[in-house]
C-alpha cells in the first residue's frame, strides 16, 4: 500500500466515524449504544446519517470497487436525510482525486410523500410521511457537506419527489445507485428510472430491503419484470446489494 493510499484510507474511516457520530456519540441518546450505532438501528439526534457504520462500509466497498475495476458512471443516492451517504461518495471521490465523476444527491427535502393507494396499493397504509423529522431542508444538507469541505461542482441536487425528477434527471451512465426511499412508489421510482442507467459491473445498494416490505416488493417486482437474477448480498439486518452482471 502506498503513502497516498494509506492516507487516503485513514480519512475515508475518519469522515465515516464523524458522519455516524462514533467519535462523539449522541449527547441526547443516554447512554450512547454503540451497537445500535453500528447497525443503524436508531434514529440519532445529531449524526449526519443515520444508516450506521456496516452500510458506510459497504458503500465505500461498492464504490472503491467500482473505482478500482474503471466501471464508468456517477454516484447516486435516493433518499439522503442529512446528506451523509452521499457526503461519504464525494469523500472518496476526493481521497482518490477523481474529477470526472459526479455525486447525485436526490430527495424531497420535504420528508416522504402520502401514499398513492391507487396507483402502489402497496403503500396504503405507510405513514412514514407524517415524520417530520424525516424532513431535512436543502440549505442543511448542502451546510453539512460544507462542514466537510465537500460542497463543490462534483455534487449536484435533484430536488422533488422522485416521480418528478428521475425520469429527466440529465444523467448519462451510474456506476453505484443507492435508495433510501422506504416506500414501494419510492423504490420502485428509483428501479425504473435508474437501474437501466447502471453500468455492467456497477452496484445497486437498497437501504431498506430488510425493514420494509413494501421496499422489499418493489425490488423482487423489478427483478421478476426484468428478469434479473444477480445475487442479493446482505450488508446488515435492512440494507442489501448486487453487482450488474449483464
Amino acid at each position: 500500500m502506498s503513502l497516498h493510499e494509506m492516507c487516503a484510507d485513514l480519512y475515508i474511516d475518519l469522515i465515516k466515524r464523524c458522519l455516524a457520530n462514533w467519535i462523539y456519540g449522541d449527547k441526547e441518546q443516554t447512554p450512547f449504544d454503540p451497537e445500535k450505532r453500528m447497525d443503524g438501528r436508531d434514529w440519532p439526534e445529531t449524526a449526519h446519517t443515520m444508516i450506521g457504520m456496516k452500510r458506510l462500509d459497504n458503500i465505500q466497498y461498492c464504490v472503491m470497487d467500482a473505482l478500482s475495476h474503471d466501471i464508468p458512471g456517477d454516484l447516486i443516492e435516493t433518499g439522503v436525510w442529512r446528506g451523509g451517504s452521499t457526503i461519504l461518495m464525494r469523500a472518496i471521490l476526493k481521497a482518490f482525486n477523481v474529477t470526472n465523476r459526479t455525486v447525485w444527491v436526490a430527495d424531497s427535502f420535504e420528508g416522504l410523500p402520502p401514499p398513492d393507494p391507487v396507483t402502489y396499493p402497496q403503500d396504503a397504509d405507510d405513514r412514514l410521511y407524517t415524520f417530520k423529522q424525516l424532513a431535512v431542508p436543502l440549505e442543511e444538507v448542502k451546510a453539512n457537506f460544507e462542514h466537510y469541505g465537500l460542497l463543490d461542482d462534483q455534487v449536484r441536487f435533484l430536488t422533488g419527489w422522485f416521480r418528478d425528477t428521475l425520469p429527466t434527471a440529465p444523467i448519462k451512465q451510474l456506476a453505484v445507485a443507492r435508495l433510501d426511499g422506504d416506500m414501494y412508489e419510492s423504490t420502485m421510482n428509483g428501479m425504473e428510472n435508474l437501474y437501466p442507467k447502471l453500468a455492467v459491473g456497477g452496484y445497486l445498494i437498497v437501504d431498506d430491503y430488510g425493514f420494509c416490505k413494501a421496499c422489499q416488493q418493489a425490488v423482487h417486482d423489478y427483478r421478476e419484470r426484468n428478469g434479473i437474477t444477480d445475487e442479493i448480498k446482505t450488508v446488515d439486518w435492512t440494507g442489501v446489494y448486487w453487482r450488474r452482471s449483464r
